[in-house]
């Protein structure tokens, strides 16, 4: 009995990952509304029933198309539950915290990127989508607060903690990062240009 359960769990998993890798495929090409449940069943090669058993509706596909390029893999644990952060905490030196996190979010806003255009642009008339770019925003400042929390605590900030998340959202956030990098600019520049800002406007003695 054990032994039948393993693999059809993980069946199960390899096929919702190829649902939600579809859509988020076809979101990006087509975009959201005008991607159906059916177009994604086709190009998961599944029946349009096994996606509506899975997911139910286009916006939970949505959701979970943004997740799994949010942590790139579809282990369910989230971004502050990743090994990353350990090392993070462990550093005592705040510039080099800084790198670290901007390192792991230049990997976030690579994946994210394509898929979260999606959202911004239609946000304006989709509730569906105006509700993913709340959620996301959100998330990003709840993880921002963990990294300034971090430097208050290593007496590194010369701002108050939540300046210090505002600026943190606002030069390390998905909206810069695509405005630069609808100017041409590659990740490795958002990047040092994240590093340099982040640390000139947080940090004691800079």
């Amino acid at each position: 009995m054990t032994e039948n359960v393993k693999p059809r769990a993980a069946r199960t998993r390899a096929t919702r990952r190829r649902i939600v890798a579809a859509a988020g495929d076809l979101f990006v090409a087509d975009g959201y509304a005008a991607t159906t449940l059916e177009q994604i069943a086709s190009r998961a090669e599944v029946a349009v029933q096994t996606v509506y058993f899975h997911f139910g509706n286009k916006r939970t596909l949505l959701k979970e198309a943004v997740d799994l390029a949010v942590v790139g893999d579809d282990v369910p644990v989230g971004i502050l539950g990743r090994p990353w952060l350990e090392e993070a905490a462990a550093e005592r030196e705040p510039r080099r915290v800084i790198e670290l996190w901007t390192a792991y979010g230049r990997g976030i806003l690579t994946r994210i990127g394509p898929i979260m255009r999606v959202v911004r642009d239609a946000a304006v008339v989709d509730p569906d989508m105006a509700a993913q770019w709340t959620a996301n925003m959100a998330e990003t400042a709840t993880a921002f607060r963990v990294l300034a929390g971090q430097l208050d605590a290593l007496s590194a900030l010369r701002v108050p903690v939540e300046e210090a998340v505002d600026i943190l959202c606002a030069l390390s956030g998905l909206e810069m990062y695509l405005v630069l990098a609808d100017r041409g600019w590659p990740p490795e520049r958002w990047e040092r240009f994240v590093v340099d800002s982040l640390a000139h406007a947080l940090l004691n003695g800079i």
